[in-house]
């Protein structure tokens, strides 16, 4: 089966309608391809057909009345026209042959030149060229899509991470404009040693997979993200590929799962141990209340009250373990959570009065409604208050509380200028037991966060040693 040959399309474009002819009895007799000829003289007819992009190629002549082919070749381009233009001059000029060339012209011929070898050649290569060309765009077009589309942070550096073309998520990453970036670094981002440990690694294996780095952005916010890097090598500039993919979605749903663990395991110890505990306990108690009934001796009797007390108290350390173990019980209504708030401020203003501490509440003008527990929640709140306050040094104590309103999440956050807790303790502070103080059970804020939880609130802490402590609650919108 013979193949279809597809005719190439030419439009020549010439105010002199004698030199149409003899160019285009130059092409016809070219047979190696089939051509489509046509002839336009008219400058905006032939600006039109070059943006419709009806033709395969464009030969110009340079004289076109007022304007020049030159003209019509800067146009051209302007408007995104990718086939080959070849232009066409009476006289060899050099200087308009380096102007053409540098505009963008496929080729340049001189008419009184001209043969049918001369535009077959010319022909052939513009189109090859043309056709390489395209692909090339094509391919620059769908790879920068990709770039620019990309969900991850993807971005082009020099060898120290100063940045040189960034994508739309690198920027909403950083929380910074592009054109801002651009003169930024990733070292603006991320702490020192872990810029020096990415710089070695880079150094020894010219590409890194997968480091785990803190990033900071605007504001100082924090994200976890995972670095990928690779050196690259344009003649003889040396630049950087990398990518950052956010992971601090996923880092916070493991540490909400892990802490989850944590408290289930500890409940079933908990039950255990009371299941354990409880059962010589009620023999003790049921011997006390026999003894107290027989006829015994007086001096036996403050013996036996002391055997009471303590017993009470067990039974009673036993209740507050188990009910620190078990997930609450809500009794959930719509409520407002300023209304929470000022309440738990009230049952905790004694507490702030006798310490001297200075109290800010700032909340948002608009209210913010939340689907809780209102008592459950108070105990929350009056738990991280509490810590706080305790946190804090007598006369000099500062103690910061806001409500945010938001479209999808309202945000409580409770900040002190305390002690502080340092980076090992932080992530130990909502374990059952956990305590730092002489006397406590470590049972506050492990109830704390299982009463957040039960009203699918996230809470994080922030903290560093001697500036202060700040806790953020943020709950669904009811």
């Amino acid at each position: 089966m013979a193949s279809t040959k597809f005719a190439t399309r030419i439009l020549i474009i010439d105010d002199d309608e004698d030199d149409f002819f003899i160019t285009s009895e130059y092409i016809k007799q070219i047979d190696s391809n089939i051509f489509e000829i046509e002839w336009c003289y008219n400058y905006s007819q032939a600006l039109e057909r070059m943006q419709n992009h009806t033709f395969d190629l464009y030969l110009v002549d340079y004289r076109l009345g007022a304007k020049t082919g030159l003209d019509l070749l800067k146009e051209a381009i302007d408007m995104e026209c990718e086939e080959p233009i070849v232009l066409l001059t009476g006289k060899g000029n050099q200087a308009i042959d380096k102007e053409a060339m540098h505009i963008g012209a496929a080729d340049y011929l001189v008419k009184t030149e001209l043969s049918t070898e001369k535009l077959e050649r010319c022909i052939r290569y513009s189109l090859e060229r043309s056709s390489s060309l395209k692909a090339l765009k094509a391919s620059e077009r769908k790879y920068r899509s990709m770039f620019e589309h990309s969900k991850d942070a993807v971005f082009v550096a020099e060898e120290d991470f100063s940045f040189k073309h960034v994508n739309t998520a690198t920027a909403e990453l950083a929380g910074y404009s592009k054109e801002e970036l651009i003169h930024m670094g990733l070292t603006d981002f991320i702490p020192p040693d872990q810029y020096e440990k990415v710089i070695q690694q880079l150094k020894h294996k010219k590409e890194i997979f997968d480091v785990e780095i803190e990033l900071s952005g605007y504001g100082n916010i924090k994200r976890t993200c995972i670095l990928s890097a690779a050196k690259q090598y344009d003649e003889e500039v040396v630049y950087l590929q990398g990518m950052l993919h956010d992971i601090t979605l996923l880092k916070k749903a493991e540490k909400a799962t892990l802490q989850a663990e944590k408290l289930a395991a500890a409940g079933r110890l908990v039950r255990t141990l009371a299941h354990e505990v409880r059962n010589p306990l009620n023999n003790i108690n049921l011997s006390v209340e026999q003894l107290q009934h027989e006829a015994l001796e007086e001096k036996f009797s403050p013996y036996l009250q002391i055997i009471d007390r303590n017993s009470k108290r067990i039974g009673g350390l036993i209740t507050e373990l188990l009910n620190s173990s078990r997930p609450a019980e809500m009794n959930l209504e719509k409520k407002l959570l300023q209304g929470i708030l000022d309440e738990t401020i009230a049952e905790a203003l004694d507490r702030i009065t006798l310490q001297k501490i200075k109290m800010k509440i700032k909340y948002d003008e608009k209210p913010a409604y939340i689907i809780a527990d209102r008592e459950k929640l108070k105990i929350a709140f009056l738990n991280i208050i509490i810590n706080s306050i305790e946190a804090m040094e007598e006369e000099k104590g500062f103690l910061l509380i806001e409500v945010e309103y938001g479209k999808e999440q309202h945000t409580v956050t409770i900040t002190d200028n305390g002690t502080g807790v340092n980076e090992e303790n932080l992530s130990k502070l909502f374990e059952p037991y956990f305590t730092s103080k002489r006397n406590g059970m470590g049972l506050g804020l492990a109830a704390t966060l299982n009463i957040i939880q039960s009203h699918k609130a996230q809470i994080e802490v922030s903290s560093m040693v001697n500036f202060g402590t700040k806790f953020t609650v943020s709950f669904p919108v009811a």
